[in-house]
């Protein structure tokens, strides 16, 4: 495969990457065993059950994993036809799903701000318009 497919297959493997590191260890969905986790992960006697639990509520630990079950299903390889090209592909592909996944917190936090901006500015004009009746 030519070096710009191989870095095509990067930038496009790494999106399912972040989407499902980002969903498991953030969104609403999964809080309930993330919760759990992180419990777990806190009081948990043994030091390997509370590095196996704390996996789960972290974003950046979780895509090494998702990456790793990538790369057995896809067998995409970075730069070498051996295992030295998996190697360097699954860095690769954490280091770019945590980008996007950086970038899309960055803009979440944006937009959670203009929603309040927006939100405080409605209440304001309630305000005026109950002063006004």
């Amino acid at each position: 495969m030519e070096l710009s497919q191989q870095l095509y297959y990067l930038f496009v493997l790494a999106i399912p990457i972040a989407c499902i590191a980002w969903t498991v260890t953030r969104e609403e969905i999964f809080k309930e065993p993330r919760d759990f986790c992180a419990q777990k992960s806190k009081f948990s006697k043994s030091i390997l059950a509370r590095k196996f639990f704390y996996l789960f509520t972290c974003e950046y630990c979780f895509s090494h994993y998702v990456t790793v079950f990538l790369l057995i299903i896809t067998k995409f390889q970075l730069l070498y036809e051996d295992w030295r090209g998996y190697l360097i592909s699954m860095f690769a592909l954490v280091w770019v799903a945590n980008v996007y996944m950086s970038l899309f917190g960055f803009i979440r936090v944006g937009m959670k701000k203009e929603k309040m901006d927006a939100d405080i500015e409605e209440l304001k004009l309630k305000k005026e318009k109950e002063k006004m009746n």
